[in-house]
């Protein structure tokens, strides 16, 4: 890290984990963080504000027209090429990548700042659910560097590098600290259960998108918002979890937990259970990530306790949220199992809220898409990619219950 602010490439900044994640930097001051870079989709209205207020050195987004459109403040310049996301991130003026972008194509600049020896903050699911076997050997290998020098350093940890943003993960990463990795019994992610928790198996198929975005605690995004009501989130996190923590799939379970305190737990061999608590909020473990290993006053509202007396939980129905255990299953085949999982889905769920795939069919082609692509050789970035190509081409031309190709 450099000495003064840590300076940081955040890709993603206009959606909702980027928006908060300008809170928490901008919260904290400028003598703690400096954004160098930042790159968006197309929302040029919302990139624009937030270079006023940034003022970034560099600047990118994904729609040219859009870029071509935003108004630039003094001492900030504007970076058309195709691959700007992979030059922010091995900048050597930035210490830090926040990764708030979803799909496939944040996994390159994430291995390629890893290889620059950047700390990476990520709230993409891709990164792992695709590519941890890619991902974590990097990480693996500059938490070994420090280690060989400084034991006790906490950078000497995987987790230092490859920084997780998602509320059940960084409880996960709050409760191991400081405590050894064959002391774990089982991790439990706990999950809301979603506007369906006790809607009847048997009555899902008539599920419509309004339905299906009002989650009960959270706001967020259409996308992890359906995620979160078919629990295909929880299904990848899963995945997540067995990468950032070496931890075997038999030994990471789910939990519901309607209240949404609890964001997850580590269960030890002497039976003590750790958990970390606090309201849903995103800013706390965005927070925590990017100022690890040191915590400060932050934004976020207070948990009261007395206010929130009642604790309950759950096992999940497995009948009523499929998506479950065909995302366990696809993480114990591998990652060509797992990249067909995540691309089919982010092709399944823009088609249901569009009208053209049922509820049930989301479950059904995910499903078929991990038996018809999940099976080969382990892949490298380039196969990732033409796979995560070739599974939503496939997945888009199924029909609207999720099964054979529309006419």
């Amino acid at each position: 890290m450099s000495v003064g602010p840590t300076r940081v490439a955040l890709l993603g900044s206009t959606g909702s984990i980027g928006r908060q994640t300008l809170d928490v930097l901008t919260a904290a001051g400028p003598d703690a963080f400096r954004v160098v870079a930042m790159a968006a989709g197309r929302d040029a209205a919302t990139f624009t504000a937030q270079i006023a207020t940034a003022r970034p050195a560099v600047v990118t987004l994904a729609d040219a027209a859009a870029l071509a459109t935003v108004s630039l403040p003094a001492g900030t310049v504007a970076d058309h090429d195709p691959d700007a996301l992979l030059a922010f991130a091995t900048r050597p003026d930035v210490d830090m990548v926040i990764v708030a972008t979803g799909g496939i194509v944040s996994l390159r600049p994430v291995l390629a700042a890893l290889r620059a020896g950047k700390v990476v903050a990520t709230a993409n699911k891709e990164t792992l659910v695709a590519g941890g076997h890619l991902v974590m050997p990097l990480a693996a290998a500059l938490a070994a560097q420090v280690a060989d020098r400084r034991p006790d350093d906490p950078m000497a940890s995987p987790l230092a590098w490859v920084r997780p943003i998602d509320s059940e993960h960084s409880a996960i990463w709050q409760c191991l600290v400081g405590e050894r990795t064959d002391a774990v019994e089982r991790l439990i992610l706990t999950a809301s259960g979603g506007p369906f928790r006790t809607r009847p198996a048997a009555a899902m198929g008539s599920i419509t998108p309004q339905e299906a975005l009002g989650h009960p605690t959270w706001s967020m995004g259409a996308k992890i918002t359906v995620d979160s009501a078919t629990l295909m989130n929880k299904g990848l996190e899963v995945i997540e979890a067995h990468w950032l923590y070496d931890v075997p799939y038999d030994r990471i379970d789910v939990l519901i937990h309607p209240q949404s305190l609890v964001h997850s737990m580590v269960e030890f061999v002497d039976g003590s259970l750790k958990a970390q608590l606090g309201l849903p909020d995103m800013r706390i473990p965005i927070q925590y990530a990017v100022t690890y290993p040191h915590r400060r006053p932050g934004p976020a509202p207070r948990l009261d306790l007395v206010a929130h007396p009642t604790l309950t939980f759950e096992a999940p129905d497995e009948a009523r949220f499929p998506l479950l255990p065909i995302a366990r299953a696809a993480g114990r085949s591998g990652p060509r199992a797992t990249t067909a999982l995540i691309s089919a889905d982010e092709v399944a769920v823009p088609r249901f809220l569009d009208g053209t795939l049922t509820y049930r069919g989301i479950a059904t082609l995910v499903d078929g898409a991990v038996e018809r692509f999940g099976t080969g050789p382990e892949p490298a970035l380039d196969d990732l990619i033409a796979l995560d190509a070739e599974v939503r081409a496939w997945a888009d031309a199924t029909d609207p219950h999720g099964r054979e190709a529309r006419t």
